[in-house]
């Protein structure tokens, strides 16, 4: 089957798009760019005028928010809940501190000494930050809220769920990677690689669902000489070890594929055991290049 297909930048990444009728492509380029810019004003760390950043500015407190940050704190709540803290959505302060404070495409280096303490907040502290449908949110007293780490994901499943109400065909949509199909009509080639942009490592098919990598070769900044990365572990507010450089899942939602590609990405070792145990089909890169899959993981041909 045939497809169309275009991108288009938001979120600090690109944006693909397909869909099997040609002439539905202008419509969903559309449908996705007012998701990506209702989500970039209502959740974004970086925007000081977004919902995001008032529920930050007043921690402790129940704050009015838009339904949609309701929605996304959700699933980051969620996420917490399916890996024990291990995918946390409290470690906005954390970031600050390592020198991500401000959009990656701004990011400099900063000098000065470089300290490897942290104070991470409670794993279990996921379990404080409250919702209300009506439109409230509040995170405990001390925390940053940050949901980078599920919000590319959930956002695509936005843009699908979006596709599915009001455009009535097939069509696909990955943000920065995170990928989600809409609507069953058959197989999706997909491209799996290690960093957007970059050259797939292999093809996969896909027909339903979501995938997700997360890789630690992305979202890299330089502080006093110290190179970091953006996925946090949660039990020391540090990067994670670079055990597996990256790993992709598969999931019924991209949201949920991406919650196993970064809990596994804390994991380190334990990785493979915890995705065997959960039962999830996921390929994972160790540092020195050699892949392992675990589950059914879909059978692969050569992107070359």
């Amino acid at each position: 089957m045939t497809a169309t297909s275009a991108q288009l930048p938001a979120l600090g990444t690109s944006v693909f798009v397909a869909t099997r009728d040609p002439g539905a492509l202008g419509d969903a380029l559309r449908l996705a760019a007012r998701v990506l810019v209702d989500v970039d004003e209502v959740c974004s760390r970086f925007r000081p005028d977004s919902d995001l950043s008032r529920v930050n500015a007043h921690p402790g407190r129940w704050v009015e928010v838009d339904p949609l940050l309701v929605a996304a704190v959700q699933v980051a709540v969620d996420a917490a809940r399916a890996t024990g803290g291990l995918v946390h959505p409290l470690l906005g302060r954390q970031l600050v501190e390592l020198g991500y404070d401000r959009d990656f495409q701004e990011l400099v280096e900063i000098d000065g000494a470089e300290s490897l303490e942290s104070s991470p907040p409670p794993l279990a502290a996921w379990d404080d930050v409250q919702v209300d449908p009506d439109g409230l949110v509040r995170i405990p007293e001390g925390s940053s809220l940050d949901l980078g780490a599920t919000g590319k994901a959930w956002a695509a499943d936005l843009i699908a769920a979006a596709f599915e109400k009001d455009l009535g065909v097939p069509a696909i949509v990955s943000v920065g990677g995170d990928l989600r199909i809409a609507g069953a009509d058959g197989p999706w080639p997909v491209a799996v690689s290690e960093r957007p942009g970059a050259a797939p490592d292999v093809v996969v098919t896909l027909d339903r669902g979501g995938l997700a990598t997360s890789s630690t070769q992305v979202r890299r900044w330089t502080r006093a000489g110290v190179r970091r990365h953006h996925l946090l572990d949660p039990r020391t507010g540090l990067p994670a070890a670079e055990v597996w450089r990256s790993v992709t899942a598969t999931g019924a939602t991209c949201s949920a594929a991406n919650t196993a590609s970064t809990a596994a990405v804390v994991l380190g070792h334990e990785a493979p055991g915890w995705l065997d145990v959960h039962g999830i089909a996921a390929r994972l890169v160790a540092a020195d290049g050699t892949v392992r899959t675990v589950g059914n993981w879909p059978a692969e041909r050569s992107a070359a």
